[in-house]
């Protein structure tokens, strides 16, 4: 799957929410124009709750995202999410894919860069951390969990600012709420 952009782009990139989106995360989403998910998304309603200016969602499936995992009755848009899918942005690609097929997390930036080196930055999930390598081309982010599963240290996500000329990502991180009793 491949969209266009013409001009400066604010991108929501976020991962794992497992069912459930935490609102602080939706509402940085709402201020973006296009969100990404890079799988572990766990229901249609976390698609549903991404909002962006623009409406557009990019979205992969990842190793949790089945059929038995999912609410009843939401095999059919499961089935219709890619492994893995493309965003052209100004000034380069945005690949996004899960990262759970990418090797061992020593090996993973390496293997993720040599199998999409024509992309400008590579977004995955899967091991819930928030990391942002940018020492070298492209660039290999992963946002962390934006749900309640596994965050480590809190909800996160990714705000990619896309331009012609530059690019530039900014870390979102939120403190743990304390348990609903």
């Amino acid at each position: 799957m491949q969209k266009k952009f013409n001009t400066s782009v604010r991108v929501a990139i976020l991962s794992d929410t497992h069912g459930f989106l935490d609102p602080r995360i939706a509402e940085v989403v709402k201020s973006c124009d296009v969100a990404v998910h890079a799988g572990d998304i766990g229901g249609a309603s976390v698609l549903k709750d991404l909002l962006p200016q623009r409406r557009k969602v990019l979205a992969v499936r990842g190793n949790n995202d089945t059929v038995e995992k999912w609410p009843p009755g939401e095999g059919d848009l499961l089935n219709k999410l890619p492994f893995e899918a493309a965003l052209d942005l100004p000034g380069g690609r945005l690949v996004v894919v899960h990262g759970d097929r990418a090797g061992t997390a020593q090996t993973r930036h390496d293997r993720l860069r040599k199998t999409y080196p024509a992309a400008r930055v590579i977004v995955y999930g899967h091991s819930h951390r928030l990391t942002c390598d940018q020492g070298r081309n492209p660039w290999v982010l992963n946002p962390g969990a934006a749900g309640r599963s596994r965050t480590f240290g809190g909800p996160s996500c990714l705000l990619l600012v896309a331009g012609k000329k530059n690019w530039r990502v900014e870390k979102v991180r939120f403190r743990n709420q304390a348990a609903r009793r």
